[in-house]
């Protein structure tokens, strides 16, 4: 199987010498919460020397852009495989660089398949702290191990320094390792977080496939074709997909190709306009779904894999619901339609009960105060604060 993807060029030096703090963040999401770490460590430390592999978020925010790995972000076991051999050359020239250049402290966001694998080659490589070298290793956005493959947990406290969860609960996962857990408060939480979705009755739809290619490929058209169902009672119902960047977008417009019955009825908005108004959602699990739970809009996570991925994580993940906010609650604030369970017809009900249902909108709302509770530090901690004490800076200043 060969990969679309390819390293056509080394990293570039870092800017202004060896950098105080790296950055490596795989997917869109983990960008964007990246970015607002290192937009409030730059407010206070204008000096900071910050690298990153991530994407335009934290280009945004000052970091310098090593390679833009939002461009190359796919998920399932068949799309890795697929991709083997890029991810295996990405890995290497990360860990070359990291060999050449030392950054003195080095920030994983999430994206564990490839960071706690980076984390376990530093430390044998004898390059962290864990190895006896120089380089402290911090996690932000802990993997599933809630999920799945729980005993990484162990493996982690072996390469890591500290870690920064964004879940309450996933505190008590690392009771009985070495690690230090703490719990950062959820960035969507942050007072100055600006929300990227409001709640409208009379708004469009939002339809959300998500923002890597192979998601979107699978889930978008089986959005379309449930809001085109409920358009046979709705007529004038409209709708919005939202997109993270140029690529996916190209990739909606082909898809859109295949559904000229809709052209007028569907509009295309980056995810960098703020805040996207909606009557109703369909949706993507991931970073988006708890947004929209927050913004209080109705609707319904879909979600498509691979089937051979999708066997696979049946066998291998333990959970009642993918939806973050479904499980904070442990109930489904937003009913969910996996695999062959999201059908058109389906998701037109879900959307006639958004859009016409008081309770529906109510039982959000509800839900929401309960998440934004649950989802706030109680001891004032940010992720910011708990990665400044890492890199010392109060003690530099």
């Amino acid at each position: 199987m060969g990969s679309k993807f390819q390293l056509t060029t080394s990293f570039p030096p870092p800017e202004g010498g060896s950098p105080d703090l790296l950055i490596i963040a795989g997917e869109h999401s983990g960008d964007e919460h990246a970015a607002l770490i290192v937009k409030d460590l730059k407010a206070k430390y204008p000096d900071l020397k910050v690298a990153c592999l991530g994407g335009e978020e934290l280009k945004a925010a000052g970091a310098q852009l090593l390679y833009d790995m939002t461009a190359v972000s796919v998920v399932g076991f068949v799309e890795v495989l697929r991709h083997y051999s890029f991810f295996k050359s990405l890995f290497d020239q990360t860990l070359d660089w990291i060999e050449q250049y030392g950054p003195k402290h080095i920030c994983f966001v999430d994206y564990p398949g490839f960071n706690l694998r980076l984390a376990a080659a530093l430390k044998e490589r004898g390059l962290s702290l864990k190895g006896g070298g120089a380089i402290g290793l911090s996690y932000y956005i802990g993997p599933q191990v809630w999920a799945w493959k729980a005993k990484r947990r162990f493996k982690m406290a072996e390469t890591l320094n500290r870690l920064g969860v964004i879940f309450p609960f996933e505190v008590a996962c690392f009771e009985d390792t070495t690690l230090p857990v703490e719990f950062v408060g959820h960035p969507f939480i942050r007072e100055e977080f600006e929300a990227p979705f409001t709640y409208c009755r009379d708004a469009p739809v939002a339809l959300l496939p998500g923002s890597r290619k192979g998601a979107v490929s699978r889930i978008l058209p089986v959005l379309l074709e449930g809001f085109r169902e409920v358009r046979k009672r709705h007529a004038d119902l409209r709708a919005t997909i939202v997109y993270p960047g140029s690529a996916i977008r190209e990739l909606v417009e082909s898809i859109l190709e295949g559904y000229l019955d809709l052209n007028g009825q569907v509009e295309l908005v980056p995810n960098t306009t703020k805040p996207i108004a909606a009557s109703a959602v369909l949706m993507s699990s991931g970073t988006m779904s708890l947004a929209c739970a927050l913004s209080e809009i109705p609707g319904a996570i879909v979600y498509r894999l691979n089937p051979l991925s999708y066997y696979l994580a049946k066998v291998l993940v333990d959970i009642p619901y993918i939806g973050i906010s479904n499980l904070l609650l442990e109930k489904p604030l937003h009913p969910e339609f996996i695999q062959g369970a999201a059908k058109p017809k389906s998701l037109a009900a879900e959307l006639e009960r958004a859009l016409t249902d008081p309770a529906a909108v109510e039982a959000v709302r509800t839900g929401a105060s309960t998440i934004r509770s649950m989802l706030q530090s109680k001891e004032g901690l940010s992720a910011a604060k708990w990665l400044e004490k890492a890199l010392e800076l109060e003690k530099s200043s």
